[in-house]
């Protein structure tokens, strides 16, 4: 099928890419303590992206017995598109990437849903007061690239998620907890994130004063996520580099965070979210350093940034949905650990926060760095101990002058959503304001 697309495309246009992706997901999803639903879902589709005329046609669809009417829209919306800076990638090898548990496809419905009540009864054990929902989900997806200078690929990956949240509410007091686990393989034993909500429920029960003006925070690893990654995966994205509007334009080699400091994209690591032997255009996956000892050294290219900028593609285009052309974008964020342990950071505090959550992050300005964020979940820390909950709290700051200023970074490292892995980062100083009761 994709070599008919193929060949019909190449007979109205000069360069032809193809590009299909299934996928069989079977979540079972828990609210108010019990199983809700459990269902599978299936679904297939190809996207088209031509050069046709020296501009990009670009086309999808769902209905696979429609490839002429794939193909007029491509060569339709070309008529339109952008100029084209694309070179397909020819036939290459690719590294070996572990994606692809079969395990998870054996994964019985009946062991999805054990696990979740599993977790929610172990939680309210200790917190009977807790009002729970919870996702074991299993998906297994297939993708294969096609394109007209002889790349041909595909590959087949797992993924497994588990997420657990609970609500308890004291009078006028609303406290949510929530953490999630993912990976490309079974996730048999979950018991880490009943431990985590259970160590949140305990610091978070008791409302400590707010701490206002600036002071010392520690962001957890989920902290870390909603404070900076989508500030720093955008200032790093080769198209606003291109286009000038990142703060990081021309500033490769230079230092932008502190010298403990590393970042790096992963798309090899084995059974991570985002990884796989090629990014969403065949190019090969590789590991990219971003930031080294503080130091900005790549930033993120697809084949069309890439050409506009006279660079080569870093393995980073990326297709959100089926719909969606590729971006460049990051694939699995990770950023090197420190040597200091949490336990440590907190007790080197006389006054300050930690924060576990934030909302609103990015709606702050993302490129410029700025970021202004209501701290979901966050504690006090007075005298090097935790003595709290934090509540109508905002923190602030900038992430370059952060981390250009950071006190420590954490030894230990979690994974964020399964595609970050982060320790925590100490910050010597961002400003926190507080609503007046």
């Amino acid at each position: 099928m994709l070599y008919e697309v193929l060949e019909r495309a190449l007979k109205v246009a000069q360069q032809a890419e193809v590009y299909y992706n299934s996928s069989v997901e079977t979540p079972a999803h828990f609210e108010a303590n019990a199983l809700k639903r459990l269902e599978t879902t299936e679904s297939q589709g190809i996207a088209l992206r031509i050069v046709r005329d020296g501009r990009i046609g670009f086309a999808s669809t769902t209905n696979l017995n429609d490839i002429p009417g794939l193909v007029a829209k491509a060569v339709e919306v070309s008529a339109f598109g952008a100029p084209s800076h694309l070179e397909l990638p020819g036939k290459t090898e690719y590294p070996e990437v572990p994606i692809f548990d079969p395990e998870v496809e054996r994964v019985s419905s009946d062991d999805m849903a054990q696990l979740g009540q599993t977790l929610i009864d172990t939680l309210r054990s200790r917190h009977p007061d807790a009002q729970c929902e919870a996702t074991v989900s299993k998906t297994i997806s297939t993708t294969a690239i096609l394109n007209s200078r002889g790349c041909n690929l595909s590959y087949t990956q797992s993924f497994f998620e588990v997420s657990l949240e609970g609500t308890v509410i004291q009078g006028e007091d609303m406290l949510f907890v929530y953490d999630t686990l993912h990976s490309g393989r079974v996730i048999r034993d979950a018991r880490e994130l009943v431990r985590s909500l259970d160590r949140q429920l305990e610091m978070g029960r008791n409302v400590a004063p707010p701490v206002t003006g600036r002071v010392p925070v520690i962001l957890t690893p989920r902290g870390v996520a909603g404070a900076m990654l989508w500030s720093l995966t955008s200032a790093l994205n080769g198209r606003a580099v291109f286009q000038g509007t990142s703060p990081l334009t021309g500033r490769l080699g230079e230092r932008i965070a502190d010298e403990g400091f590393s970042l790096w994209d992963d798309p090899t690591t084995p059974f991570a979210q985002g990884s796989a032997m090629a990014d969403d255009e065949g190019v090969p996956s590789r590991r990219l350093p971003l930031i080294q000892q503080g130091i900005a050294v790549n930033f993120l290219y697809d084949l069309q940034t890439a050409g506009q900028a006279g660079k080569s593609s870093t393995g980073s285009g990326t297709r959100w949905s089926l719909g969606m052309a590729p971006i460049p974008s990051s694939s699995v964020m990770i950023v090197g650990p420190g040597k200091t342990s949490c336990e440590d950071m907190v007790k080197d505090i006389k006054k300050g926060i930690i924060v576990e959550a934030m909302l609103g992050a990015g709606q702050s300005n993302i490129l410029a760095g700025d970021f202004s964020a209501n701290v979901l979940l966050g504690y006090r820390i007075e005298n090097g101990e935790i003595t709290g909950r934090v509540k109508d709290t905002v923190v602030s700051g900038n992430i370059y002058e952060m981390l250009k200023d950071l006190a420590a970074i954490g030894k230990d490292s979690h994974w964020v959503g399964g595609r970050l892995s982060t320790p925590h980062l100490y910050c010597k100083q961002l400003s926190s304001s507080a609503k007046e009761a």
